[in-house]
């Protein structure tokens, strides 16, 4: 530095100053002209020979390192005025002196900054591209701006200092890159160093672009010399130790994103929790699967007649027995829901889960209003024991699985939304007590779900058996050969990677290259341990510590967004919903099209009818046999009266004249008569003749119950019914038990109103006869009508009609006339024939030539001797019409016995009282019983779906069906995709 004032060396670098400074200050060289630099190297002098002049004028030089000299005091000669004001003005010199300072130390803060800001973008300037590590943060990751409403979260982020402790070391992460880029600029590639690692290799080699090379060759070639000095084993340590690091930060990154979902699951579960005020949007989006579940659910019991096939997506899980199928589902459902069993099947019918979000973990059967806890363990076991007994009970007898679809839907928080189909587990074997066709019917069903288009096939792949053993992946490559919508799972990675001694046969499975099937993803889980104990929670932990540590990942044999059960979720609801949008709307156009076919049909062949699907009509017919049957209680006491005394004497009436009239009127006197019909009738009516009644009531409550239906159906009855109302009557009356009390207070009232002879007066007496004469009468004409068949037409039919006698009834004739000539001779014979006269009537006609057997000739004189007997009893009561006035004297002095008007007449009042009595049992108690056992009835057929499609058949019926369901279907599609654009 140069000193400049009154003592200034150099007279150009005087000049460039002001005369009049009173300080000395210092400028350094650099900053002088060229042309005074030049002068004053030339012509300074230099009072120290030891150092030399340049060092000595680029001194450096502080503000704080020395004052500046005071000004010489002037000589003597020139006077002390000047030097007086100099001195009295000191302190105002010491006051604009410290005043500079502020400016020195503003200078300092400016140069400061300076300095920070240029080091800073010097070493920002040593650090990669960092864009060339996105592959380290899951894809998912770049959508939490869209699932996630990051404003609401702001507020629950943590702590800057608890976040400071996630972050890596950047102080050795600088170190590593600052090492890595003096090898890029020393022209070594690393390309051929890391090969292997794939972490390195995805930061120095992206798809489509070479590895990073030095650009500049010379410099390569100037720093080969350089390069040597570094060992093969050193940089491999270093890059080791640098694939450490960013696994561990990407681990870092994973635990606190982890973190945040928990935090916002907790936040969602709040808001959904809220009323409907506000979230409007958010109640669409929970429930937009459900809309489309109850479509799958409509369309999984339409039977379509006219080939409108179901092509609507979902996701179809399929895989090998014992692959691991149900411990995916269980993990993207997060709860244990499905029944367990160590290698054998346990997954026997189809069963589609709707998984939703929803701010508690529950489930729920489609035809249940239960909602299982998923959260408590007994409600976990509740559930599998109940899906257990569902399929039990959906495999038919004989069978080992079924087709029949068992239907559930999980909601929980934060769970992806889709709808997903656990299928049976293929079999390559049939095994003891499996159905010989288990193994077709397996596959059928699994090629029932697959050959839909627009279903995404999840295949599971156990990855600890040998890839060769795998069946599925055949079946899945015939259903879906591009592999457009086959997402394919690597399950037991675990296991596979502790058994394979090449653990590169799992990158070539992951990669698509060693089975011949085609996919959209490759992804490798772990779903435990294999113990059925184990939580959702711990399965995780599990899959995380084993992903973090295993050389799969490490060696970038695996991708991170490959691995995690968490990360196959995310992807198979995105493919999910993908094709939902792609393929909705078209299946909406086809069932719109079906929809007007079958309408066209039913204008075209029922155009004044109503469509009425089964379980409308069930309804008018459930409410035309309720009408018919309150009818019931519109009879009239006197029908009911007149119709059970008829069918009642019709019952009993054979058993009065064969085992009590007929008997009795073998005595000789009226005491043994009476003494006879007494215990005749006592005998009846305690073992027989209640029953008899009770049987006659019942059969006319039933025929009265049809009648009505008769008449019924001749006014507006449609005929679709008449299954159905007969099922339901015949059903009613197997249910009906008569009231067993009724049997005994029946009893008694019968036997009082037997035991009863007094006959008040006379037209009790005159009823009495006209019963016994319609009923003698009725039975004559009955007798003679038999022996008219016994012995064939007469000699006036043969003549006019040209009939002939056949050789029995010929036989019989000959018999009877042969038995007429003995009663003419004896007119009072008894009922039976004694033997001797059976043997004398027998070769009377062996005289004749008619060989006859002695059990013919009895049967011929039961007629005839009954026939007898009733003209007989005829003449009696002609004679006793007139008997009244001896029966009030009890027949003294008279010839004339009228017991059995008596008897007839007791018979009739029996009749009567019965019929009264059983008039008010039907009235009183059993047509409500017959009401309460046909709605019973009604009822049962209701719940069942088989009963009434059995019951109500016809094309009318089926065609109404399938236009209910159709019209259904299209308006929930409408519906659903109306929701799918609002949530768009």
């Amino acid at each position: 530095m140069l000193r400049v004032g009154s003592r200034a060396a150099c007279v150009a670098c005087r000049n460039l100053v002001a005369n009049n400074m009173g300080v000395r200050f210092r400028i350094p060289l650099q900053k002088l002209h060229p042309l005074s630099r030049a002068i004053h190297h030339r012509y300074s002098g230099n009072g120290n020979p030891q150092r030399p002049p340049h060092r000595t004028a680029a001194r450096y030089f502080t503000s704080m390192s020395r004052l500046p000299m005071r000004p010489p005091k002037p000589p003597p000669g020139s006077g002390g005025h000047g030097y007086q004001q100099q001195r009295n003005f000191w302190v105002a010199r010491l006051a604009a002196r410290l005043l500079k300072l502020r400016y020195i130390l503003l200078g300092s803060a400016v140069g400061g900054g300076y300095t920070a800001k240029k080091t800073y973008d010097e070493w920002k300037e040593m650090l990669p591209d960092f864009s060339e590590y996105n592959w380290v943060i899951p894809d998912f990751v770049w959508e939490l701006s869209e699932q996630i409403d990051l404003d609401k979260l702001a507020k629950a982020l943590p702590e800057m200092e608890e976040i400071a402790k996630l972050l890596p070391d950047f102080d050795k992460i600088g170190e590593n890159f600052t090492f890595l880029k003096s090898l890029l600029t020393s022209g070594v590639s690393l390309g051929s160093e890391v090969k292997g690692a794939s972490g390195l290799h995805l930061l120095l080699e992206t798809s489509g672009d070479p590895p990073l090379k030095a650009t500049d060759s010379s410099a390569a070639v100037a720093h080969e010399a350089g390069d040597k000095q570094y060992k093969k084993s050193s940089d491999k340590e270093k890059i080791d130790q640098l694939q450490e690091e960013l696994l561990r930060t990407q681990l870092r990154y994973q635990r606190m994103l982890e973190r945040l979902e928990k935090e916002n699951k907790e936040l969602r579960k709040v808001v959904l929790q809220k009323d409907d005020k506000g979230i409007h949007q958010r109640k669409v989006k929970k429930s937009l699967i459900d809309m489309y579940s109850e479509v799958l659910d409509i369309l999984s019991d339409y039977d379509a007649n006219y080939n409108t096939q179901d092509h609507l997506p979902r996701v179809v899980v399929v895989g090998d027995q014992s692959a691991g199928k149900t411990s995916v589902l269980e993990m993207i459902a997060q709860a244990r829901i499905f029944p367990r069993g160590s290698g054998e099947m346990m997954t026997r019918s189809p069963v589609k889960v709707t998984l939703s979000e929803g701010p508690h973990h529950v489930a729920m059967f489609k035809d249940s209003g239960r909602e299982f806890d998923l959260t408590k363990e007994e409600d976990l076991a509740a559930l599998r024991h109940e899906i257990e007994l569902r399929m039990r009970k959906s495999v038919k007898e004989g069978q080992t699985v079924s087709c029949e679809t068992i239907s559930l839907s999980v909601k929980g928080p934060g769970i992806q939304r889709m709808v997903l189909v656990d299928l049976p587990g293929v079999i390559s074997t049939v095994t003891t007590g499996m159905a010989t066709d288990t193994k077709e019917t397996i596959f059928s069903i699994s090629k029932a779900y697959m050959q839909n288009p627009n279903a995404i096939i999840l295949c599971i792949q156990d990855g600890s058996v040998d890839a060769e053993r795998s069946i599925v992946t055949d079946l899945v490559s015939q259903m879906d050969p591009q592999g457009k919508r086959t997402i394919f799972v690597l399950t037991k990675v675990d296991l596979a990677e502790k058994n394979l001694a090449s653990p590169s046969r799992i990158q070539q499975i992951v990669e698509g290259k060693l089975f011949p099937m085609k996919a959209l993803g490759y992804f490798a889980v772990v779903t435990g341990k294999g113990s059925s104990a184990e939580s959702i929670d711990s399965i995780k932990d599990y899959e995380e510590d084993f992903f973090q540590n295993s050389r799969l990942l490490r060696d970038g044999m695996l991708k991170a967004h490959q691995v995690t059960t968490k990360n196959l979720s995310l992807a198979v609801a995105d493919c999910f919903w993908k094709m939902v949008r792609e393929s909705v709307e078209q299946q909406a156009d086809v069932f719109k099209a079906s929809r007007f076919n079958l309408e066209t049909e039913w204008k075209n062949n029922y155009p004044r009818l109503r469509e009425l699907d089964r379980n409308e009509l069930f309804e008018k017919a459930k409410n035309e046999i309720l009408d018919e049957v309150i009818s019931l209680s519109q009879v009239t006491p006197q029908h009911w009266e007149s119709i059970l005394q008829k069918k009642l004497w019709e019952r009993v009436s054979t058993h009065v004249i064969e085992n009590i009239y007929l008997p009795a009127a073998q005595t000789m006197d009226s005491g043994t008569f009476n003494t006879t019909v007494d215990i005749k009738l006592k005998q009846w009516t305690d073992k027989q003749l209640p029953h008899k009644a009770l049987e006659v009531a019942w059969e006319t409550l039933q025929e009265e119950f049809a009648r009505f239906m008769a008449e019924y159906k001749g006014k507006d009855q449609d005929d679709i019914f008449d299954k159905l109302k007969e099922a339901v009557k015949d059903e009613s009356i197997k249910r009906h038990k008569w009231n067993e009390r009724a049997l005994d207070s029946l009893r008694v009232i019968q036997h009082n109103a037997l035991e009863d002879r007094s006959i008040t007066d006379k037209p009790q007496w005159d009823a009495a006869i006209q019963f016994m004469e319609e009923t003698l009468q009725s039975r004559l004409k009955d007798t003679e009508s038999v022996i008219k068949d016994m012995v064939g037409p007469d000699w006036k039919e043969r003549w006019l009609s040209w009939k002939n006698r056949t050789p029995d009834q010929h036989i019989r004739n000959e018999t009877k006339n042969e038995l007429d000539r003995l009663l003419k001779l004896h007119d009072e014979h008894t009922a039976y024939l004694a033997n001797d006269e059976v043997t004398t009537v027998r070769k009377n006609l062996e005289a004749r030539s008619v060989e006859v057997d002695p059990m013919l000739i009895k049967d011929t004189w039961h007629q005839l001797y009954r026939r007898h007997f009733l003209q007989k009893a005829l003449s009696h009561c002609n004679l006793c019409k007139r008997g009244f006035y001896y029966y009030q004297r009890h027949f003294v002095d008279s010839e004339l016995e009228c017991n059995d008007v008596v008897l007839f007449w007791r018979i009739q009042r029996m009749l009567v009282i019965t019929a009264n009595t059983l008039r008010q049992q039907l009235t009183n108690t059993e047509v409500r019983r017959l009401e309460k056992n046909v709605k019973e009835v009604l009822d049962d057929f209701g719940e069942d779906m088989e009963k009434k499609t059995q019951l109500i058949t016809g094309r009318r019926v089926q065609l109404a069906e399938d236009l209910k369901k159709v019209r259904e279907i299209q308006e929930k599609l409408e519906a659903f995709i109306e929701a799918l654009h609002k949530e768009k």
